[in-house]
């Protein structure tokens, strides 16, 4: 699509990893995958059902990482990472993570959980970006199962996005669940937020199941910022790493 000429450019990636096992979890892949993100030289990732903690896990996996996920995957390729915690249950913990090239100078996990259903949280980080070009705002999501709940959810996030400032870059990435194709038109009327996919072909694309992709889950939504080069990663390897099919983006600021 066209863009104007930028002063900067950085690729995004977005994946659910499925707390580091295969779909259905029949094997632990974290090594594997990192393998893959790492592949894809992407300057900030938005990783959703990342695990924090486990208590019973290092003595029954093996490789079995001694840090947590996201500091496993961030290694040394991504130099800042932020995680929030959202599902807490006896043996541990899972959220969402952002791991970034660039310095994370702030971040907070909000929760938006509705009453009564499983905790569910926006990541919102602060990235530094070079050659004075100021914050970006990146915002990484997993909504929940049932539409009136994830509705619930995107009032929320669309309050949060009113109170930056109108002309910072921002991006939103996650699992959006929304299987019902509502989130577009909502997310445009409340937060001027447009989807990558969506501006090429009209709707987001098919990322799940990863291995025969029928539903539209996965989303990443820009404002203030243009797009090139929207992918859906390959089903291999991916196929065998997650049970959804990461999304990648080019953004121009």
């Amino acid at each position: 699509m066209p863009y104007k000429e930028e002063k900067f450019a950085l690729k995004v990636l977005t994946i659910n990893t499925h707390k580091g096992f295969t779909p259905f979890n029949r094997r632990f892949i974290l090594p594997e995958l990192r393998d893959a993100v790492r592949a894809t030289s992407a300057d900030v990732v938005f990783l959703q059902e990342v695990m924090g903690t486990h208590a019973l896990h290092p003595l029954q996996v093996e490789n079995w990482p001694a840090t947590p996920h996201y500091e496993f995957l961030a290694d040394t390729m991504w130099n800042d990472y932020a995680y929030g915690r959202n599902a807490v249950y006896p043996e541990g913990h899972h959220g969402n993570a952002v791991l970034s090239r660039y310095p994370i100078v702030a971040f907070e996990n909000r929760d938006i959980s509705v009453a009564g259903t499983e905790k569910r949280g926006v990541l919102h980080c602060e990235i530094q970006l070079p050659n004075g070009l100021g914050i970006l705002h990146a915002l990484c999501v997993h909504l929940g199962l049932r539409a009136k709940h994830r509705h619930a959810q995107m009032k929320m996030m669309c309050k949060m996005i009113a109170d930056l400032p109108p002309e910072a870059p921002i991006v939103v990435a996650g699992d959006f669940n929304d299987w019902q194709l509502r989130g577009n038109r909502f997310l445009k009327r409340c937060a001027n937020l447009d989807e990558v996919f969506s501006r090429d072909t009209g709707r987001p694309a098919r990322t799940f199941p990863a291995r025969w992709p029928l539903l539209r889950l996965d989303r990443i939504y820009v404002r203030s910022a243009t797009v090139s080069h929207p992918q859906k990663l390959p089903s291999r390897p991916w196929s065998h790493l997650s049970d959804h099919a990461p999304l990648a983006v080019e953004i121009h600021l």
